[in-house]
């Protein structure tokens, strides 16, 4: 493996447990904080993260990991067989399916329709505690554990990498 591919695969551990920090936060006590909310107070401030969320940082490292685990995957499914390919590739399609995948199917179809939703209308509350706060929060939690695997198997994988090499 070549030493760049080596440091990447380094700061890729590091930008999916970055990724799976911010979703392990909304997970654990961001969504409970916005459910404790009066009113539409949750939903106001839901839909303001989603629009906050398209900042430069966040989005580059979710994206570009997308991008980094589709590398990762065909790496390790055309180069050449080593120990721990299988689990860097395994890492990158963790990320592909449950978090890169799970948020364009599951979470952003629910953030687009939260955004659309007048929040004067019991019709968004009523969405948005029956509907919104279970669903997204429960895709979001597989997110949070798709990230936490990949760092996991990516790092599993460097470390058999590293031990079949010779010293």
């Amino acid at each position: 493996m070549s030493p760049f591919l080596f440091y990447l695969i380094h700061l890729a551990v590091l930008a999916y447990a970055l990724v799976g920090g911010v979703f392990l936060a909304f997970s654990d006590f961001i969504m409970r904080a916005l459910a404790a909310t009066s009113g539409h107070g949750g939903a106001e401030a839901m839909q303001a993260i989603n629009r906050e969320v398209f900042r430069w940082v966040f989005m580059t490292l979710f994206l570009g990991l997308a991008a980094l685990s589709l590398a990762l995957i065909v790496h390790a499914a055309v180069g050449p067989s080593r120990p721990g390919a299988m689990l860097i590739g395994m890492a990158g399609l963790v990320y592909l399916l449950g978090c890169f995948g799970v948020t364009i199917v599951c979470n952003v179809p629910m953030n687009e329709t939260l955004a659309r939703m007048d929040l004067s209308q019991d019709a968004t509350r009523a969405y948005w505690t029956g509907t919104y706060l279970p669903r997204w929060t429960f895709w979001n939690t597989v997110r949070t554990i798709a990230c936490g695997l990949s760092a996991a198997l990516l790092l599993f994988g460097l470390t058999t990498l590293s031990r079949a090499q010779p010293a």
